[in-house]
């Protein structure tokens, strides 16, 4: 068992005391000016000031990108982060030194010997939600209790797809002595599965945080017992066929070499037949394979291809049981942007068993 794995975590900027600053009384226009050519500005007077700020970058970005189609989103967002990310925060003493900042149990925990550094705007907006989400707990509708999601975790802000697996799970007659779940995330789909009879499930993920917090969250108590985590890629060290194999993966295909954090949003063109591969070694003759995706990638043009139908036409490993699909709720009135092709997603449940 990994006990020593590392949080991922913001990494702490040098205070520089020649920085550029920001505050209510400041003009914004040569500020955006100096954040284009690069220059980090840090926030000198309230934490709203910064807010401020980034609504000034948003205004700016409008009046660049059309923001309309699904890639000009992509293309909004990336150079709203490049330039929010060049915005700073001054942390003393494990607190923000911004007026009126928020509390962030965070930053005792991850940076107890550092005591005055810098963080940038995003990252503490990260760290304050993370916060909040894992200090009052998540309402997750297919589970009993509360999830108290770990900084850095994957964790749903959709049910769908859990709804599709929840009522799939409630009709399934097969054996329940173990499963295995392919990148637990914050644990959902373990959870569901535990609540549904599995009598033991082994979980891995890539991702430190995902095992830190899990293991964090169950302590030593009977859940520990029956929910047994590796951090490494696809299945880890977990090599005995199993009864069911459970893989939710992300839905949007690459086109660039992926980081840590990139790796729970994209999948690279290895992924799939990676997984499907050493899939084939470790399912029982009479065993199933979940793999919960969606049509995204399709309906917004990004590729043509599916993934898992491709393995099907093409990988001789597997063949279709049944495939479920849900439509998605249609976005909120309140979301900015344009999320027009929400009417036709759909989530799928794909379950597959040996040829």
């Amino acid at each position: 068992m990994n006990t020593d794995l590392k949080v991922n975590k913001p990494v702490p900027l040098a205070f520089n005391e020649n920085q550029l600053v920001f505050n209510l009384d400041s003009d914004a226009r040569p500020i955006i000016k100096e954040l284009t050519k690069g220059q980090t500005v840090l926030i000198d007077g309230a934490f709203g000031d910064g807010m401020l700020l980034l609504q000034e970058i948003h205004n700016y970005l409008k009046s660049k990108f059309p923001n309309k189609s699904f890639k000009e989103q992509q293309a909004y967002r990336a150079e709203y982060r490049k330039l929010s990310n060049l915005v700073l925060l001054e942390v003393v003493n494990q607190k923000l030194a911004a007026k009126k900042s928020p509390k962030i149990g965070w930053l005792e925990k991850f940076y107890p010997e550092n005591n005055h550094f810098f963080l940038t705007f995003p990252q503490v907006q990260g760290l304050n939600s993370a916060w909040q989400w894992y200090k009052n707990g998540i309402s997750i509708p297919v589970l009993r209790n509360k999830i108290h999601p770990y900084y850095g975790t994957y964790f749903p802000t959709r049910f769908e797809h859990l709804e599709l697996f929840d009522n799939w799970l409630k009709r399934y007659d097969g054996p329940k002595k173990t499963a295995i779940d392919v990148g637990v995330g914050c644990g959902v789909l373990s959870l569901q599965m535990l609540q549904h009879g599995f009598q033991k499930v082994f979980a891995t993920d890539i991702n430190p945080n995902a095992i830190i917090g899990l293991r964090e969250f169950m302590g030593t108590t009977k859940l520990s017992r029956k929910l047994e985590l590796d951090f490494g890629s696809l299945f880890g060290k977990w090599e005995k066929p199993t009864e069911l194999i459970v893989f939710n993966p992300p839905w949007l295909p690459s086109s660039r070499s992926l980081d840590r954090l990139d790796e729970a949003i994209y999948y690279s063109k290895n992924l799939f037949p990676d997984f499907f591969a050493e899939a084939k070694k470790r399912l029982l003759p009479d065993g199933r394979i979940v793999v919960i995706f969606s049509n995204l990638a399709q309906i917004t043009q990004v590729t043509k291809e599916h993934p898992i139908e491709l393995e099907l036409a093409d990988g001789n490993r597997f063949q279709l049981e049944k495939c479920f699909k849900k439509s998605v709720k249609t976005a909120s009135s309140n979301t900015k942007r344009d999320q027009h092709w929400r009417a036709s997603e759909e989530v799928e449940l794909w379950i597959l068993k040996h040829i």
